[in-house]
């Protein structure tokens, strides 16, 4: 064992079992994901609510709709250098303790200007929690489970605004719109003492900072790696500018194409998620029932993920998520087009979470699979954090258009214009890595 390499250790990390640690692990990200797409969607389930208690338009919440957004812009590019230079856990625990904490404040506010910018911090928590997740389940997790490990973590996501949107939807008419910013606050405090004492930090950070303790001991243990001679010499660390490294070592047009898709969906899916209860509350719906035909779009992404993680494992993450942005702008277009009797609209709705929300959960997998180790959360984050300037512009876009006086459902065509450019963008990434030989994981420094 003496000569053992970077390589060596690498390796091992990379093809690690895939056992009760790693499982933990992955549960315990998705848990942190629940609470985090609850908080995604709360403003958009408090909105028609709200609309009638401060007796204001449905568009006057597009400022607090970006607000949010970007929060959450700033949050994932924050974290992502932070997350690769100092460990994966202070992250999410910090980032779901500020998430708490501007929920709860949420609930007390008398003015839409008030909520924006609360919204903007509770934004921050959440843009800044989501890449150290995917960054620390991917440590623990194979290289060859990577893309599916982390679609399932991202079920949490999508389970939290689904979950959530049920429980809100039983509770409106009787605690008012408070309710809404109370859960999102309340419920994850109880989840941040289990992470503190039952989530471990990555592999790679405890090796560089020669942990020793029994626990961690036991996590070594687990992961097959030997610390006597697991140095921070043998591991894939970050040692030079975080955001650089997206773009050297023949990584720039991965990074540029894993852009475009992000933003392109993202501002689909940000557009119809927090424009989807008002627009249905204007069609006809009462706002309780509003909140509930939108939280079908969450449970449409859980289930797609049946569908799309085995079918990526086969055929490869970019040919799926190509039918999957194509069949998005085939059904948000007979949404935005069609009158359609209740029970078919709530269909398309489940539809149409699968294509948007289930496509994106499979691009945050692709994304944290063709990135290594060292650069991992910065790549996520950064790919969330530039996808959160489409997060911007699709709300407020949708404002703007109902302010202008467009139908309401009408405008979300403009969804489908992102969707194919999302299209696009993943074929292009595709057909670029199949030009490529496969890049090694285990680069040396």
């Amino acid at each position: 064992m003496s000569g053992q390499s970077y390589s060596d250790t690498e390796t091992i990390l990379e093809s690690q079992s895939f056992g009760p640690l790693q499982i933990r692990v992955a549960i315990l990200c998705a848990l942190a994901q629940a609470f985090d797409g609850y908080d995604i969607t709360s403003i958009g389930m408090a909105a028609p609510a709200l609309s009638h208690a401060w007796g204001v338009p449905a568009a006057a919440f597009a400022n607090a709709f970006v607000m949010s957004s970007l929060g959450i812009m700033v949050g994932a590019l924050a974290s992502g250098p932070i997350g690769d230079r100092m460990g994966r856990k202070p992250v999410i625990l910090h980032s779901l303790a500020f998430l708490c904490v501007f929920s709860l404040l949420s609930a007390v506010a008398t003015s839409v200007g008030m909520l924006a910018v609360l919204h903007f911090m509770t934004g921050i928590g959440i843009g800044a929690l989501m890449p150290s997740t995917v960054a620390l389940a991917a440590d623990y997790t194979p290289a060859r489970l990577r893309t599916i490990t982390i679609m399932w973590v991202f079920t949490g996501n999508t389970l939290g605004g689904f979950l959530g949107g049920q429980l809100v939807a039983q509770l409106l008419p009787h605690y008012g719109w408070q309710v809404v910013f109370l859960i999102g606050g309340v419920l994850p405090l109880a989840l941040i003492p289990v992470l503190l004492l039952m989530l471990p930090e990555s592999v790679r950070f405890l090796l560089t900072r020669e942990r020793r303790s029994p626990r961690v001991m036991r996590i070594y243990a687990a992961m097959g790696v030997d610390p006597d001679y697991a140095s921070v010499r043998h591991v894939d660390v970050l040692r030079g500018n975080p955001v650089g490294a997206l773009f050297a070592d023949g990584y720039a047009s991965r990074t540029v194409l894993l852009w475009i898709m992000f933003f392109a969906n993202l501002m689909s899916m940000y557009m119809i998620s927090y424009w989807l209860p008002s627009v249905l509350h204007l069609s006809g719906l009462s706002p309780a029932d509003a909140v509930f035909a939108a939280s079908l779009m969450s449970a449409g992404a859980v289930l797609s993920i049946l569908l799309l993680g085995p079918l990526s494992t086969s055929f490869g993450p970019e040919r799926v998520l190509v039918v999957s942005y194509g069949g998005g702008v085939v059904v948000i277009a007979m949404l935005a087009l069609l009158d359609m009797p209740y029970g078919l609209l709530l269909g398309a709705i489940f539809v149409m979470g699968a294509c948007t929300i289930g496509s994106q959960l499979a691009a945050n997998g692709l994304a944290a699979a063709r990135y290594p180790a060292r650069m991992r959360t910065t790549g996520v984050g950064w790919a969330l954090g530039v996808g959160r300037l489409g997060g911007i512009a699709g709300p407020a876009l949708g404002g703007a258009l109902l302010a202008m006086g467009w139908p309401p459902r009408q405008i979300f065509l403009f969804a489908c214009v992102t969707a194919a450019i999302a299209a696009t963008s993943v074929a292009l990434l595709g057909a670029h890595a199949r030009r490529q030989l496969p890049a090694s994981i285990l680069q040396k420094t």
